[in-house]
């Protein structure tokens, strides 16, 4: 696998540095969501799940559907992941966001990792950014849908079915436009497996690890 190096690292590196800011405007920003929700009675473990979720959709989401289009390789978006990975961990330890991070789990630093790491692994097997883009817009917005639709549903944190069909009628459309037959495989399953979690491994890191298995399996068979 070779490594597919940025075509003009000061304009990839200037584009990064903007879209860092821009991610930093959503998760800062939802931190007047959060007062807005608790002012209208929704409780805080409540609002805090919105919000991750919103800044799943804004944040990763709108990068992935950037990514194809403003970089040339994924040097930099996955440099870029882990930095806010440590970044979020620094807040965790010293001084936690507490409009969208919770005590109890350190999730949305799963979502970060997973997003780079997928997305640096999958242009390098396929040289195709679009396709190597498809589990962090999974994990992006169809994960999102799934917590937003649950938590107005029942209120809180839940692995109800209803979630894992909201995921797949915004997957499934994402993986037919992005990797045709095979992102609609990809689409299904990681809609399926959304449901689980493993102590510390949670559907961030599976749903974005099942749907990576299927493109390359089925990149292989083809």
């Amino acid at each position: 696998m070779e490594l597919v190096l940025p075509r003009d690292p000061l304009r990839e590196g200037l584009v990064t540095v903007v879209l860092a800011f821009y991610v930093l405007t959503v998760i800062f920003g939802t931190s007047l969501l959060y007062r807005l929700m608790i002012s209208r009675g929704i409780e805080d473990h409540s609002a805090r799940y919105y919000n991750r979720k919103v800044i799943h959709a804004l944040g990763g989401g709108v990068v992935a559907l950037l990514t194809p289009v403003v970089y040339s390789s994924p040097v930099f978006p996955l440099l870029a992941s882990l930095l806010l990975a440590l970044f979020l961990l620094f807040a965790r330890r010293f001084r936690m966001m507490k409009w969208f991070q919770t005590e109890d789990n350190a999730y949305e630093v799963n979502f970060v990792v997973a997003w780079g790491a997928t997305v640096f692994v999958l242009w390098h097997l396929f040289g195709d950014p679009m396709k190597a883009v498809v589990p962090a817009l999974f994990i992006s917005f169809g994960d999102a849908v799934t917590g937003i639709v649950r938590n107005a549903i029942f209120g809180r944190r839940t692995k109800h079915w209803v979630g894992n069909v909201a995921m797949g009628v915004v997957s499934v459309p994402i993986g037919f436009l992005y990797a045709g037959a095979p992102g609609v495989i990809a689409a299904v399953a990681a809609a399926v497996i959304e449901r689980f979690e493993f102590g510390p491994i949670d559907d961030n890191v599976l749903i974005a690890a099942a749907a990576t298995f299927i493109l390359v399996f089925a990149e292989v068979l083809i």
